[in-house]
């Protein structure tokens, strides 16, 4: 599709494959399988969730919200909801607020999904872009801690606005509505500046992690498990590095999955559950960077 091969891919990216959609299937099918999944492992019904919050930038449609769609869809009946649009960053920040929601005694039972079908927006004639994405989805479900435990500790998040024109969609919005004149100048696709990306990522990513860490009085030794957004591995070992976290410490599977954008960490989550490497009592660490741009970091202690 594009002038490139395989070796090229690994060895700048760390991806061997990517998930695509069916024609048809759009991102509010993602979430809901996903919640389905999450609902069947916890044994509850969808009608006793509180919120659905989903993270995306690929919604359904500019309205109504993918989490009204996702609602209906699992039978969520007495759930209201809505999505939140931070890029990469979107799952964290999502989780950030389910766990404020949970935490302010107002709900019990918060599910929060990201969730995108990047090749609904990607140009495959761009070898820059259409190498990374893949289609994807990521649940969970935030509860109250019982007595003795902590779950949430703490979180530290930042956007820059500065930064918007490095990673961005031009077109479909107030400023640019679809025109035939936005289409063909393929506004409507993932525009991205690479090197400038990848440089302020690393800084970033670290810069917050260890910001938090040092708040909460602990050091890289002291975290059980390291999962970052999975947007490139050299950026994610990058990050590692600075922190001086090693790598078998770290879940990567960007290798199975590509870039997935909101799907990032909920899909880690499960691999690192599908693996044995995610247990109760464990320090975890999270953190992401997106378009924005909008970086995160998310410290928690496993109480599965």
């Amino acid at each position: 599709m594009v002038e490139t091969n395989d070796q090229w891919i690994v060895e700048r990216t760390g991806i061997r494959e990517r998930h695509l959609v069916d024609k048809g299937v759009a991102t509010s099918d993602l979430a809901a399988e996903a919640a389905r999944d999450c609902l069947r492992r916890r044994g509850i019904e969808a009608s006793e969730l509180d919120v659905i919050v989903v993270a995306t930038v690929t919604p359904d449609m500019l309205f109504p919200a993918t989490a009204c769609l996702v609602q209906d869809k699992i039978g969520a009946k007495g759930a209201w909801g809505f999505d939140l649009s931070a890029a990469c960053s979107g799952f964290l920040f999502s989780l950030q607020l389910g766990a404020k929601l949970v935490e302010s005694g107002a709900h019990s039972k918060v599910m929060v999904i990201g969730a995108d079908v990047m090749s609904s927006i990607l140009d495959y004639t761009d070898r820059s872009t259409c190498i990374l994405f893949g289609d994807g989805a990521g649940a969970v479900l935030i509860e109250p801690c019982e007595e003795g435990e902590i779950g949430f500790v703490d979180y530290e998040h930042e956007i820059d606005g500065s930064g918007a024109l490095s990673l961005y969609m031009p077109g479909g919005g107030s400023l640019h509505p679809p025109t035939a004149e936005t289409v063909a100048a393929k506004m409507h696709y993932v525009h991205q500046e690479g090197g400038a990306v990848f440089k302020v990522a690393v800084r970033k990513m670290a810069e917050v992690s260890e910001a938090l860490l040092k708040r909460n009085g602990l050091t890289a030794a002291e975290v059980d498990l390291f999962i970052p957004h999975q947007a490139n591995k050299r950026i994610i070992l990058a990050t590692a590095e600075r922190l001086g976290m090693p790598e078998e410490r770290i879940v990567i599977n960007i290798g199975e999955y590509g870039n997935t954008t909101g799907g990032t960490i909920g899909l880690a989550m499960n691999t690192a559950i599908k693996e044995g490497r995610l247990k109760k009592g464990m320090t975890v660490l999270l953190a992401a960077f997106g378009g924005g741009y909008t970086v995160g970091a998310s410290l928690l202690r496993w109480e599965m």
